[in-house]
């Protein structure tokens, strides 16, 4: 007698609510330590860590679950999903930080992408302001280009914990 084959979808929602928590928990943790206009690359490495970690244990534990066996697509729609998930929590949490805890996140983003234009002399100052000002008046234009980035990135890991752990039931 044949198990109940689990389904892709729970595993992306329950696995996407678990990354979107540790992105708020992690978040949160840098904007009380007034950390959270930094542009360290320790930052970045960790969030693309923890990204790689719970879609790789969710379609590892997927595939446990499924006596073993791990299709391309199912791995494929798990990362996808987990991180389409965790995108809309990431931009809940941005939207509250902008409005918010922090109203003028915005605008201190822009203040500092204009010194770093500034620095780097590549860039007229009527370019630099024009930045600036669609930075400040459009940062809300952020949030599909932060679900996006999450999805992709996310079928990037599911196809490649899918080539990893790919399973095809025995014809024997």
């Amino acid at each position: 007698m044949e198990g109940i084959k689990p389904k892709t979808g729970k595993y992306a929602l329950n696995y996407g609510i678990l990354l979107g928590a540790i992105y708020l928990v992690f978040n949160l943790m840098l904007f009380f330590m007034d950390m959270h206009y930094s542009r360290e690359t320790s930052i970045t490495v960790v969030t693309v860590l923890l990204m790689v970690g719970v879609i790789g244990w969710a379609i590892f534990n997927f595939r446990k679950q499924n006596e073993g066996l791990l299709s391309i697509s199912e791995a494929l729609k798990i990362g996808a999903g987990t991180a389409l998930i965790a995108a809309i929590i990431s931009i809940i949490y941005t939207a509250v930080l902008s409005n918010f805890l922090d109203p003028e996140f915005a605008t201190k983003v822009a203040e500092i992408q204009r010194n770093v234009d500034q620095a780097g002399g590549y860039m007229t100052d009527d370019q630099i302001q024009q930045r600036y000002d669609g930075t400040v008046n459009y940062f809300w234009m952020s949030y599909p280009f932060i679900v996006l980035l999450y999805v992709v990135f996310g079928l990037v890991v599911g196809l490649i914990g899918g080539l990893v752990l790919q399973k095809k039931k025995s014809t024997f």
